[in-house]
């Protein structure tokens, strides 16, 4: 006997929700439907446990894709529905709760809803104009069809479906021919489906070819003891199909005071890389996925890994600015955080070399993550490592100098310097300096050191500041002190032939004599252009306010005054194009000038 009904919600109010809430991810329907059926198996298990339903050999779930007949179909053979439970699920809940879901929204933000559970059967209606069930109850009853298009009415009705369980056929829409594609299909069951606990079938043959697509005992389940390394990569490639070796990973995997379980993998950097690169963390609740990268549950600079965290104590059906003052969220997300600090210092203090060696792919990440997480860069700030110029590695607390006295700090004083290097090759002359002169510098040449640095000083203003090591080379090479008047007159005849009018000229008696001149760019000047730079606004040329630093060491420099006016301007300009090679590129006159006093010098020497 067929019976009629009349929904209890207007579609005047059904059609704005899917439209504002689930548009922008309407491809979500699919995860709803089949989770559905992955709660209709547990339930029955349950029942079957109970001893109040017979066992079923294998469960399952079966999507079939029919282009021709432009319907989209999700079968499962769980507990099915009785007619009294369709009418109570189906009609009065689904669509109530659909009024429920806009009035509880429909002033919120912007920021939409994270996992849409609790819709579940009518987010089908983004892509569907038409949607018929077709049930069968554990319970000795006849088998129900009901059908509705989502506007104000539906229908209901006795089958003659035999198999219990319960079938969903979405007939699509104009427009939304993408979900009759197979492929598409498959791409989704695999985005939000991997990991359900049900096995899942695309278009299943029927025979012993059909493979689930998903895994339903995903490595993070397990416990960490019984998982090898070997399972551990081979997950990493199936989750996130990356061929590279991760460096290492944590496995998370707790019950109390809260459920949590997952593995965060550590990336190589690819070859190259000058960027931060996002990561992927995968959210699920009770193996189903619910969004890449939530801010609020998983901090930013975690986003820089790859990995699968599960917590089926995070509340779901929220916006995200609840989550973010969320305490239960707030303590997992402090956990996560706590746990990857413990994981570092344990390889740095147990496998230094190990650490070392992985320091190129993870020091981004850590630096990022100090930066960003206070309590993360207190955990680990006895672990931040820097390489010197002879290729070896120190840490932080070993760079730092005697922490000043309040008194001392109040004057003025200034701490330890603390010399680096942002471009080997680009500053080999200033290295070469450096070592003749039995000195040391660090090696920060990744896009985050500039703003890493001046972090660290903030933390430790009585400990170090951060010198480059073209900013103050005077200071640390010089030897015995100049007089003004030593100098006073080669100064000026610098001055009168330089190309460069700007630049200030000032002269040193330095430990050795190779180098004639060096250029000096104060580091707060220098920090601020780079700065401005990085965040897309004018870089100021650095070298506005650089000084050419002579060397009253190096004979080409003392011997300067005793040459001819004409020989002294081609000198002067050659030793301040040097200099500024070591520094920077030449603008492209001066490259001019200097290839042909060059070219000049080379014809007198070859006579």
């Amino acid at each position: 006997m067929e019976k009629q009904g009349k929904i209890q919600i207007s579609s005047e109010n059904m059609m704005p929700i899917i439209k504002k809430w689930l548009y922008s991810d309407k491809d979500i329907f699919l995860r709803e439907i089949v989770a559905n059926g992955v709660d209709a198996v547990t339930k029955h298990k349950k029942l079957v446990d109970m001893g109040e339903a017979e066992k079923e050999e294998h469960y399952s779930i079966k999507v079939f894709v029919d282009e021709q007949a432009k319907t989209l179909t999700v079968e499962d053979n769980g507990i099915g529905m009785t007619a009294d439970e369709v009418e109570k699920y189906i009609t009065q809940i689904a669509f109530s709760g659909a009024s429920d879901f806009l009035q509880k929204y429909e002033n919120a933000s912007g920021d939409g809803i994270i996992g849409h559970f609790g819709l579940g059967f009518y987010s089908a209606y983004m892509v569907s104009e038409d949607i018929e069930i077709y049930t069968k109850s554990y319970r000795d009853e006849p088998a129900v069809r009901w059908e509705s298009d989502g506007n104000s009415t539906y229908t209901i009705s006795e089958t003659d479906k035999s198999e219990r369980g319960t079938k969903i056929v979405m007939h699509l829409a104009e427009g939304e021919e993408e979900f009759l594609k197979e492929y598409r299909i498959r791409e989704l069951l695999r985005k939000y489906c991997s990991f359900m606990p049900v096995d899942i079938y695309l278009n299943p043959k029927g025979d012993d070819s059909d493979k689930p697509i998903n895994n339903t005992r995903p490595l993070y389940l397990k416990d960490p003891k019984e998982c090898t390394e070997e399972e551990y990569k081979e997950f990493y490639r199936e989750a996130f199909m990356d061929f590279n070796e991760p460096l290492f990973w944590i496995h998370l995997n707790m019950d109390y005071p809260f459920r949590l379980k997952g593995i965060l993998y550590f990336p190589q950097v690819k070859k190259n890389q000058v960027q931060l690169e996002k990561g992927q963390v995968k959210l699920y609740c009770n193996q189903v996925f619910i969004a890449d990268n939530i801010k609020e549950v998983i901090p930013e600079f975690l986003m820089l890994l790859n990995g699968v965290i599960d917590c089926p104590d995070i509340p779901l059906n929220v916006s995200r600015s609840f989550l973010q003052n969320d305490k239960q969220v707030q303590k997992i997300s402090k956990h996560i955080v706590k746990k990857v600090a413990d994981k570092l210092t344990a390889l740095f203090n147990t496998d230094r070399e190990r650490y070392e060696k992985c320091w190129n792919d993870i020091s981004t990440f850590i630096k990022f993550g100090c930066i960003k997480e206070n309590d993360f860069y207190e955990k680990v700030e006895k672990i931040l490592i820097f390489k010197n110029l002879n290729g070896e590695y120190k840490a932080l607390n070993d760079l730092y100098g005697e922490e000043l006295t309040d008194e001392e700090f109040n004057k003025g004083t200034q701490p330890k310097a603390i010399y680096y290097v942002s471009d080997e090759v680009q500053q080999a002359q200033y290295i070469s300096m450096f070592k003749d002169a039995g000195l040391d510098a660090i090696v920060c040449n990744t896009l985050i050191d500039p703003h890493f640095l001046s972090f660290i000083e903030y933390k430790n203003p009585k400990k170090c500041h951060f010198v480059r090591i073209d900013a103050d080379i005077d200071s640390a090479l010089k030897g015995e002190t100049a007089s003004e008047e030593e100098y006073k007159d080669l100064v000026e005849t610098f001055k009168k032939h330089l190309v460069n009018q700007d630049i200030t000229v000032k002269a040193e008696r330095f430990k050795s004599g190779k180098q004639p001149a060096i250029v000096n760019v104060d580091e707060f000047m220098r920090r601020m252009s780079e700065m401005n730079g990085f965040y897309g606004m004018d870089e100021t040329d650095s070298t506005k306010n650089a000084t050419l630093v002579l060397n009253l060491t190096n004979p080409i420099i003392a011997g300067l005054l005793t040459q001819p006016e004409e020989k002294q301007k081609v000198i002067v300009n050659q030793v301040y194009y040097m200099a500024m090679l070591s520094y920077k590129k030449l603008s492209p006159d001066e490259l001019s000038d200097f290839m042909a006093k060059s070219g000049e010098l080379l014809y007198e020497y070859s006579k």
